[in-house]
Formats: C-alpha cells, structure tokens, sequence
C-alpha cells in the first residue's frame, strides 16, 4: 500500500517537473542596420608615464556601432539587438528565423546558420500594418512633388 502511494507521487513529481515543450514563432530578417549604442574610453595613462610625468590626461574616446536587425512576423515587425555586445554573430538576412519571447528578451535561432538559440533585446514592437502605412506615407506621392 506504502508503496503504491510513494509511486503515486513520484509520478504526481515527474509529471510537475516536466516542462511544457518551446513554441516558435517564425518570421523573417529583412535587414540589419549599424547604429550608434554607446562609447568606447581609452586612457592613455600608463604606469611607467605616471611615474616620470610624461603622459597626459588625453581620453581616447570611440563611438560603438552596434547590430540591429528587423524581424518581421505575420503581425508584428520587431527591431532587436543581440545582448551578447562582444561577441555579435551576423544573421544571414533574407532567411527564416524561429523565435519565442521569453520574459523581456527574444531567443532567436536561424536553421541554416547553426541552430543555436541566441539572445536579443527588443528595441522596438510595431504592428505590421502601421509600418506598411507610416512607410508609405513618409514617401511623397507623384501628385504632391508636383
């Protein structure tokens, strides 16, 4: 009798533990753009300079240029950033991606790059819709440039 309650509820526990399998949503990258995400400082002090005198206060400063892709899906077209800063990989763009959202960040994975589920922040979220019509309504028409 011990027993089949003790099998009852390690089976109730594996059951709990089992996690619910990962949904992908599948879009397409459109394009990826370089834009400006911070600076990068270089002091141009050394040891050796400090001791003698020699060098200066002089800061080399850099701006970063950081990957931003556009994601689009049936209904949304997002604007992502790979999280990992050092180490971007580039996506190959005009391919399929699946992707789930996960808390604040979307896990992307290419099939024909190398399967891997790499981590991107959301920039921005637009309805698909919007975007066709602020696209087109940003161009000027033949009948207005006349």
């Amino acid at each position: 009798m011990r027993l089949t309650y003790v099998l009852a509820i390690l089976l109730v526990a594996v059951v709990a533990q089992a996690k619910q399998p990962k949904h992908y949503q599948s879009g397409k990258l459109l394009k990826m753009d370089s834009v400006k995400c911070g600076t990068d400082e270089k002091n141009g002090k050394t040891l050796a300079g400090e001791m003698i005198g020699t060098d200066s206060s002089h800061m080399k400063t850099r701006e970063m240029l950081c990957q931003q892709y556009v994601l689009e899906t049936d209904n949304v077209v997002y604007t992502i950033r790979p999280k990992d800063d050092k180490h971007p990989v580039l996506l190959p763009i005009g391919e399929k991606a699946q992707f789930r959202v996960d808390k604040d960040k979307i896990v992307l994975r290419v099939e024909d790059l190398d399967d891997k589920e790499r981590e991107y922040q959301v920039v921005s979220m637009v309805p698909k819709d919007s975007a066709n019509t602020t696209a087109n309504s940003s161009r000027p028409s033949k009948t207005e440039s006349k």
